[in-house]
């Protein structure tokens, strides 16, 4: 029996409630009280906002990532008489997100830091709202394998793979014999039609304008750059078993279609709808019904062209040359897609920084997969310690390239 049919509300742990994933998630939730309760929430530094989401949701539990972070919020909480928890450390977040009272974890932990309470829901079989790219980029196999073995339901709330997964047949058995290709959308970001010669002059705020999407910082570099695709590419594959040459990007620039699914006969399903994150995330809540997510509604009268650009077209490959090493690394030994995360982590927050050029992001990763040979890791430890080596080694880079 579905949700809707039995409106046993849910208890609901958000892992990066003040990202906008997490504030997206909140605004969702607040619509439908009767359905949803909130039990915990996690952040890094954001205490203020924090503080605020406590006073309107009342949660069990509210971790913060570092100990002064925790301590901070623990006063304003106990001045304002708040029922609230507060905890603080990774061991606190990956708490809450297998506590035996939460049933649904939205992941939305920007970078491989939501690695650990990410496999911690999965082993307790919680419904993983996926948000976190990382988790499977930098997990892989042991990420699905520990899916599997607890029980859990993965659900991906990137726009994308949400949109993949709503045009696949609801039986997942059927998925090999059927899919010819995935097709995911890019929009381009804000440098589609920018001269490639002119990208080392690139600011981070010019990075991080895209022209469509509201998000942080860091995913907006990675949009501009075209890592997201990258990394979304490494996810499809390991979210719907398919091989890497039978994914496909597409730059779409108005983002109304959000990804496409291509069937053995060559029909195509699609997934159409506003640029709102709100939508995938409603659709994940809910899943398998639908309900109001609080998102415009996408209105074709207004809509004058559905283009669509081929990236060995218009000099897309110079201005994105870190997207090819997607099929690169998923074709190397296992362990060489979390040695891209960690260096693209890495390059992207020197950017941002000012200590490389815009340009220089994909000579850190370049290099960096280069450098470091590839792990097959057997535990969240050796994930974790690879990362640590990938990472190391990516910042010897930037010392080296850095302007």
């Amino acid at each position: 029996m579905s949700d809707l049919a039995n409106r046993v509300k849910r208890r609901v742990a958000i892992l990066g409630s003040t990202g906008s994933i997490g504030v997206s998630t909140l605004d969702v939730i607040a619509r439908h009280p009767q359905r949803f309760e909130i039990f915990a929430l996690s952040a890094a530094t954001r205490i203020d906002l924090m503080l605020r989401q406590c006073v309107q949701f009342k949660p069990v539990f509210a971790a913060m990532a570092s100990e002064p972070h925790g301590r901070a919020l623990a006063q304003k909480c106990a001045e304002l008489d708040l029922p609230t928890r507060v905890l603080w450390g990774v061991q606190a977040i990956t708490m809450i997100a297998s506590h035996e009272q939460v049933d649904t974890v939205m992941a939305a932990i920007v970078g491989a830091a939501g690695l650990a309470s990410c496999l911690a829901a999965a082993r307790a079989g919680k419904r993983l709202l996926l948000a976190n790219k990382e988790a499977l980029v930098v997990g892989g196999e042991y990420f699905l394998q520990a899916v599997a073995k607890g029980g859990a339901k993965l659900l991906p709330i990137d726009s994308e793979h949400s949109a993949v997964f709503q045009s696949l047949p609801a039986d997942a058995a059927v998925w090999p014999s059927q899919i010819d290709k995935i097709i995911l959308t890019g929009s381009g970001g804000p440098f589609r039609q920018r001269e490639p010669d002119t990208l080392r002059d690139v600011t981070p705020d010019q990075a991080c304008a895209h022209p469509n999407w509201v998000m942080g910082r860091k995913i907006s570099v990675d949009s501009a750059t075209m890592m997201n695709k990258a990394l979304e590419v490494i996810e499809a594959h390991y979210l719907f078993g398919v091989k890497p040459e039978q994914i496909e990007v597409v730059i779409h620039p108005q983002s109304v279609i959000h990804s496409m699914v291509q069937y053995q006969d060559h029909s195509v399903i699609a997934q159409l709808g506003t640029a709102d994150m709100k939508v995938p995330i409603a659709y994940g809540l809910s899943w398998p019904d639908r309900m109001r997510s609080g998102a415009a509604a996408l209105d074709f009268r207004s809509i004058a062209d559905l283009t669509f650009e081929s990236l060995d077209s218009n000099g897309h490959q110079q201005r994105f040359p870190g997207l090819k090493l997607a099929w690169s690394v998923l074709k190397a030994p296992p362990g060489s897609t979390a040695i891209l995360n960690a260096a693209n982590e890495v390059a992207v927050a020197a950017f941002l920084d000012r200590q490389i050029r815009f340009d220089q992001i994909h000579v850190i990763n370049l290099e960096t997969l280069d450098s470091v040979v590839p792990q097959c890791p057997q535990s969240l430890e050796d994930l974790l310690g690879l990362d640590a080596i990938a990472r190391a080694a990516a910042q010897q880079v930037v010392r080296r390239v850095g302007v």
